[in-house]
C-alpha cells in the first residue's frame, strides 16, 4: 500500500471514507430512534423546511398536534405529554438531519470532482451509482415511516429491513470504492478469483452476514428480541414449539416472533462455524500481513458480536446494548468487506 499522502486520489478517498462514517453514524442514530420509539414522531417529509426544528412553543404545539393525529399516539401514546414528545422528536429529527447532511457531503464534492475532472469513466459511473443509492435510501426511509402512519401504529418490519440493508449496501459499496483506490490492484498481484478459495469463501461469509442483518431487522421490527430471553435454550426448549405456529409455514420465518428469533440465533451459530473454518483453512496459505490481519479482525469482531447478542437478548434489549449490537453488525460487515477485498491479492 502506498502512503495515503502520496496517493493521487487522496481527496476522493477522504470523501468516500467520510461518507462511510456518516452512513455508520446514521445507522447508529437510526437504531436509537427505533429503540426509543421515535421514528413516527415527525409525520411529514419536507426536504427544505424539515431542516428547521420547532423554535418556539407555537411551533412545538403544531408539531405535537400533527403527531396526535397518528395511530401511534391515538392507540399507544395517548397520554404522552409535550415534554416526552420533544424527546422522541429530537431523535427522529437528528436521524433525518444526518440523512440530509450525507446528501450534501456526497453531492457537493461529486460536482467538484466532475468539474475538476478527477474521475475517470469507471470512477464516475461508480460515483453516480453511489448517489443513486443515497437517494434510494431516503425514499425507502420515508416509505418505511409511511407504513406506521396508517392504521397500524408500527412500521412494517419488511420496510425496516429494506431501509437498513440499503444503508449497509451503500456503506459497503462506498467502502469498496475507497479500498480500490487505497489498494489499487495490479496484474502481478492478482490471481484468478474463480480459483481463489479464500476469496470465494469470503463472499459466502459476507452473504451470510448480510442475511443475518436482514433477520436482525426482522427481530427489531417485530420486537422479537423480547421473547425467549434465555440462551442457549429458548425458554425450556432448544427449539421453541411456537416457531411453527403460523400458516402458511413460510410466515413462521418472516412474521413469527419465535421463528424469526430462531433463524437469527441459527445464523449466528452458522457464522461462528464458517469463520472458524475460514480461520483454519487460511492457515494453510501463505498470506500477506494485510490478509492475515483481516482474518484475525473478522474473527475478533464476530466473537464480540456473538457475545453481545447474547447479553442483549437475556437483558431484553436495553437501549445501550441494542445500539452496541447494531454497531457490532456494522463492524462485522466492515471486517468482512475488508477481508474479501484483501483476498483478491496473491498471498
Amino acid at each position: 500500500m502506498n502512503s495515503l499522502k502520496e496517493n493521487p486520489n487522496k481527496p476522493i478517498i477522504v470523501w468516500l471514507l467520510s461518507g462511510c462514517f456518516l452512513v455508520f453514524a446514521m445507522v447508529v442514530i437510526g437504531g436509537i430512534t427505533r429503540l426509543t420509539s421515535s421514528g413516527l414522531s415527525i409525520t411529514e417529509w419536507n426536504l427544505i423546511m424539515g431542516t428547521i426544528p420547532p423554535l418556539n412553543d407555537a411551533d412545538w404545539n403544531i408539531a405535537f398536534e400533527k403527531y396526535q393525529q397518528t395511530p401511534e399516539f391515538q392507540k399507544i401514546n395517548f397520554d404522552m405529554p409535550l415534554s416526552e414528545f420533544k424527546f422522541i422528536f429530537f431523535w427522529e429529527f437528528i436521524h433525518r438531519f444526518i440523512g440530509r447532511f450525507i446528501g450534501v457531503v456526497f453531492i457537493i464534492p461529486f460536482c467538484y470532482f466532475i468539474i475538476k475532472k478527477r474521475f475517470d469513466k469507471a470512477m464516475q459511473r461508480r460515483a453516480l451509482f453511489l448517489l443513486f443509492l443515497g437517494a434510494l435510501q431516503g425514499v425507502l426511509g420515508w416509505y418505511m415511516v409511511y407504513s406506521g402512519l396508517q392504521n397500524n401504529p408500527h412500521v412494517s418490519h419488511y420496510r425496516l429491513a429494506m431501509h437498513l440493508i440499503t444503508a449497509f449496501i451503500t456503506f459497503g459499496f462506498t467502502m469498496w470504492f475507497a479500498l480500490d483506490l487505497i489498494y489499487p490492484s495490479s496484474k502481478e498481484n492478482s490471481i484468478l478469483q474463480k480459483d481463489n478459495i479464500l476469496y470465494q469463501l469470503s463472499k459466502l461469509i459476507l452473504a451470510v452476514i448480510t442475511l443475518q442483518i436482514i433477520f436482525g431487522a426482522f427481530v427489531a421490527g417485530l420486537h422479537a428480541g423480547k421473547v425467549y430471553t434465555t440462551f442457549p435454550k429458548m425458554g425450556e426448549e432448544w427449539i421453541a414449539s411456537a416457531i411453527t405456529a403460523l400458516e402458511p409455514a413460510w410466515r413462521n420465518f418472516t412474521e413469527n416472533l419465535a421463528g424469526v428469533q430462531f433463524i437469527h440465533r441459527s445464523i449466528a451459530w452458522l457464522l461462528v462455524m464458517l469463520v472458524g473454518m475460514y480461520w483454519f483453512i487460511s492457515t494453510r496459505f501463505e498470506l500477506t500481513k494485510r490478509q492475515r490481519s483481516a482474518v484475525k479482525h473478522l474473527a475478533y469482531v464476530l466473537v464480540y458480536q456473538f457475545l453481545l447478542g447474547i447479553f442483549t437478548l437475556i437483558y431484553s434489549v436495553p437501549i445501550v446494548l441494542g445500539v452496541l449490537h447494531q454497531m457490532g453488525a456494522f463492524f462485522l460487515f466492515t471486517a468482512a468487506i475488508y477481508m474479501m477485498h484483501s483476498m483478491r491479492e496473491r498471498g
